[in-house]
C-alpha cells in the first residue's frame, strides 16, 4: 500500500511537471496546451484577464487573413513568451491602438476564447440587434500651410429608422480598409465597446501618393457582432494632396539650389540704415508661411509677393515650370522658427519637404532672411544649409 500511495505521488509530481509556463509555437496543437497550462496556474480574475489580453493580441497584433493562420503568427508571436510578457504585450497594443483596456482592470470584454468561434449567449455583450452600419467623415489636425493633415471616420451602429443604437460593455471587431482604384492601400483595427466609440483617425501621411488615384479614398468598415458582420463604404471621399505620404528619394544635385544671399542681409540683426521707414508689423516668419503655402497650393503670384529677392529675377524666371518654382507640386512644412529679427531685417529657418511634379522628393534646412520693405516683411535671401 506504501508503495502504491508513492507510486501515485510521484505521477501526480510528474504530471504538475509537464505544466508548462511559456508558450510552446510548435504547433497549434501545442500552443493551445500551453495556453491551457499557463491559465490554469491563475485565479479567475485572472483568467479572464489572460484571455482578454490573447484576445488584444489576436485582434492587433497579427496581420492574417482566416481564423487558423492568425492563430499560427500569434503563436510564433508569443514563442516563449510567460504570462506577465503576454500581459505588459497586451498593454502595449492596447495603448498603441487607443484601446480602452488594462491587463490590471477589471474585466470588460465578455467571456473570449481566442481558440473557439464565437457565439451568441443570453448575457452575450456582442450580441447586438443592428439593422446597419452608418460612417461619417470629417477632417481634423488642420495646419495653416498644408491644410487637414488627417480624417476622423466614425462609425455607427443603427437601427431599421437610421437611429443610433446605445448598448456598451462590447467588445465588437472593429475594421477600417482604405481603397483607392480597388487597390487597398491601408488597414487598421479597433474595439467598438459602446456606440459612443470615437472612431478612427486616418492620417494622410500613412497613404501613399503613389497609390492614390485622383486624391480620393473609399472607406470600408465593419463591424463583427456574435450573429453577424456589418458593413459599410464611403466612395470618393476626398484627400488633402499636400499632406500625403510622398516617395522618398536622393536629394537631386541642383546647380540652381545655392546659397542665394542678399548682400543686404549680410547681418540679420544689423542696424538699421537712417530713414523714415515704417517699423514692419508681425512676425517675419508669417511672410514665410505665406510664401510657402503659395508654392504648394501652385499660388505662385502670391508667393512672389511675398520675396523680395533679386537673385530670383522676374516673375517669369521665378514661376518657370522647369527651372522654377513652377516645377514644385507640394511642400510639407515641418517647422518654421524665427531665429533673429530686429526692424530692419530677419532671420527664419525652416525645415520642410518639397515634391517635385515628377514626384521626387526633397527634405530642405531653408534660412530665409527678410528685410523691412515699406512696413511689410519681405523674403530678400534664400539659403539652403
Amino acid at each position: 500500500m506504501r508503495k502504491l500511495t508513492l507510486l501515485l505521488c510521484a505521477v501526480f509530481l510528474l504530471l504538475i511537471s509537464c505544466k508548462k509556463d511559456a508558450v510552446d509555437s510548435t504547433n497549434l496543437k501545442t500552443f493551445q496546451s500551453s495556453i491551457n497550462d499557463m491559465a490554469s496556474s491563475l485565479n479567475t480574475l485572472q483568467q479572464y484577464k489572460f484571455n482578454e489580453a490573447l484576445y488584444i493580441l489576436k485582434t492587433f497584433a497579427v496581420d492574417a487573413e482566416g481564423e487558423t493562420h492568425e492563430l499560427v503568427q500569434l503563436s510564433k508571436l508569443l514563442e516563449g513568451k510567460k504570462v506577465p510578457d503576454i500581459f505588459r504585450m497586451a498593454d502595449e497594443v492596447a495603448r498603441e491602438n487607443g484601446i480602452d483596456w488594462t491587463s490590471t482592470g477589471p474585466p470588460s470584454l465578455g467571456e473570449m476564447n481566442i481558440f473557439e468561434d464565437v457565439t451568441a449567449k443570453e448575457s452575450d455583450a456582442n450580441d447586438i440587434s443592428a439593422s446597419a452600419l452608418r460612417i461619417t467623415t470629417r477632417p481634423t489636425q488642420s495646419d495653416s500651410i498644408l491644410g487637414p493633415k488627417a480624417l476622423v471616420v466614425v462609425p455607427r451602429l443603427v437601427d431599421g429608422n437610421g437611429k443610433n443604437i446605445e448598448f456598451s460593455g462590447a467588445a465588437l471587431e472593429t475594421v477600417m480598409e482604405v481603397f483607392s482604384g480597388g487597390n487597398k492601400v491601408y488597414t487598421s483595427k479597433n474595439l467598438m465597446q459602446d456606440n459612443k466609440f470615437y472612431g478612427f483617425t486616418l492620417r494622410f501621411d500613412k497613404l501613399p501618393a503613389e497609390k492614390l488615384q485622383n486624391n480620393s479614398i473609399d472607406i470600408t468598415v465593419s463591424v463583427k457582432t456574435s450573429s453577424k458582420t456589418l458593413k459599410m463604404t464611403n466612395v470618393g471621399v476626398k484627400v488633402n494632396p499636400n499632406a500625403l505620404l510622398q516617395p522618398q528619394v536622393a536629394v537631386p544635385a541642383d546647380p540652381g539650389d545655392t546659397e542665394l544671399t542678399d548682400p543686404s542681409l549680410t547681418d540679420p540683426l544689423a542696424q538699421p540704415a537712417p530713414g523714415n521707414t515704417p517699423v514692419a508689423s508681425g512676425d517675419p516668419k508669417t511672410t514665410v508661411q505665406r510664401f510657402l503655402n503659395g508654392i504648394s497650393t501652385q499660388n505662385l503670384r502670391s508667393a512672389y509677393e511675398a520675396s523680395n529677392n533679386p537673385a530670383w529675377g522676374t516673375y517669369e524666371k521665378f514661376s518657370n515650370p522647369t527651372t522654377g518654382f513652377g516645377s514644385v507640386k507640394s511642400v510639407n512644412v515641418k517647422d518654421i522658427t524665427t531665429s533673429a529679427s530686429n526692424p530692419n531685417s530677419a532671420s527664419v529657418s525652416a525645415s520642410y519637404d518639397v515634391t517635385d511634379k515628377n514626384g521626387s522628393t526633397s527634405s530642405l534646412n531653408v534660412t530665409f532672411g527678410l528685410k523691412n520693405v515699406n512696413g511689410e516683411w519681405k523674403i530678400s535671401s534664400y539659403k539652403i544649409n
